[in-house]
């Protein structure tokens, strides 16, 4: 009998360890974890919810959303969707739905839904899950993979490397004649100290324009400010976009923070207009717009050097330019980084011109395997890398044995 291991017990390798074991029943499938628990990644996602995928259906449309991967996933989504992902988890009595983002979830609300769901059809195939079992070693010995650890060796004669972010394997892959691509972070939240957002937050704007200042670098979309800075989508996709600019950067750079997503000009245009309809109202006491709450316009106001107590007939062209400003152009000193610890995700990994992605399989070693994140492919948030992990463990397992 032929031996199928896989070296981390993460979405990519247990996914790869359930289809082998199901379509090959005479194949003896392990999966090595180093940690004592799996799949620690799935229950830490989506706040604990797990975001299982994202209801995009098109392959073309799907690879927009990885920085990196974007060439080399786009045959494999033809072969391993979004949809099969759903119909997957549904084949197994797991009720999905999707949420007006486009994220796909649990009915449950429960990450614990997609644990059981792995760990049940993991038994249920026959493959064997051992944990607290380090990898310290992988070597190559004629046509098997010998795994060496600390109370024994294993011998494999495919080979699955599926453990994530991982700098250990990463040596142990250079070892076997690999290049890595230098890991850097890629989803993290900017780290701003700024009196206009210091003691509001919490507070968020539904769609904000934020730019990298002397840079290419921008983006759309849900903006939050949080006890450290600014975060929410707009900021997550910058910070994977800009992942290897921003650390050469040294995570201290300037940000342009459109947070209406209009043109300056129809900003002040808008103000002008409220500035004759409420004369004799005060500018504190209520925003001028929709989508900026009173806490935040609050923090213009006074940021503008408008007093407290101003009415909208006493304000200046000037008073009405620098409020448009602040709103629509407001800067702001980026000083490091904050990133999610059990989301971590990184750029960087197995160069990806050395995998064939028809079988996600070693362009050096027959029969040795690369899924997840372990590859330098890694995604914006909300459900990309997990499908990037699907996919690869659908392909990986289809070509063991093949």
């Amino acid at each position: 009998m032929k031996k199928f291991i896989i070296i981390g017990g993460g979405a990519a390798g247990f996914f790869a360890a359930i289809n082998a074991a199901e379509l090959n029943p005479e194949l003896e499938v392990l999966i090595l974890e180093g940690s004592n628990n799996v799949l620690q990644k799935v229950k830490a996602s989506g706040g604990g919810r797990c975001n299982v995928t994202n209801a995009c259906f098109t392959p073309n449309e799907l690879v927009e959303f990885y920085p990196r991967g974007k060439k080399e996933l786009l045959g494999p989504f033809h072969k391993f969707m979004t949809g099969d992902t759903m119909e997957w988890f549904e084949n197994r009595g797991i009720s999905l739905k999707i949420e007006d983002d486009n994220r796909v979830f649990p009915e449950s609300n429960s990450s614990q839904t997609i644990i059981d769901c792995f760990l049940k059809s993991a038994k249920n195939a026959g493959v064997k899950v051992q944990t607290s079992t380090r990898v310290d070693a992988i070597e190559k010995e004629n046509e098997k993979f010998i795994i060496k650890t600390a109370s024994e060796n294993f011998i494999a004669d495919y080979l699955l490397i599926a453990t994530g972010s991982n700098s250990k394997v990463w040596s142990m892959i250079e070892n076997l004649g690999h290049a890595i691509a230098e890991p850097v972070p890629s989803l993290f939240t900017f780290n701003i100290f700024d009196k206009r957002i210091k003691e509001i937050p919490g507070i968020s704007v539904p769609k904000a324009t934020v730019k990298v200042l002397h840079s290419k670098l921008e983006a759309q979309g849900p903006l939050l400010i949080t006890h450290w800075g600014l975060s929410g989508p707009v900021i997550l996709k910058l910070s994977a976009w800009g992942a290897l600019e921003l650390y050469q950067k040294g995570y201290s750079f300037e940000i342009e923070v459109n947070w209406l997503s209009t043109k300056p000009e129809t900003v002040l245009n808008i103000l002008k207009s409220v500035k004759k309809e409420q004369a004799k109202k005060q500018v504190i006491v209520r925003s001028a717009f929709s989508d900026i709450s009173k806490r935040l316009w609050e923090q213009f106001v006074i940021a503008t050097q408008i007093p407290t107590d101003a009415q909208w007939a006493q304000l200046s062209n000037r008073d009405l330019e620098n409020l448009a400003n602040q709103l629509a152009k407001s800067t702001f000193k980026v000083s490091g980084k904050s990133t999610f610890k059990e989301e971590f995700v990184t750029a960087g990994g197995v160069d990806l011109k050395e995998i064939n992605f028809k079988r996600f399989e070693s362009k050096l070693h027959k029969n040795l395997f690369f899924a997840g994140e372990v590859l330098n492919i890694d995604a914006i948030t909300g459900g990309f890398n997990f499908q990037n992990a699907w996919t690869g463990g659908w392909i990986v397992a289809n070509s063991v044995g093949s």
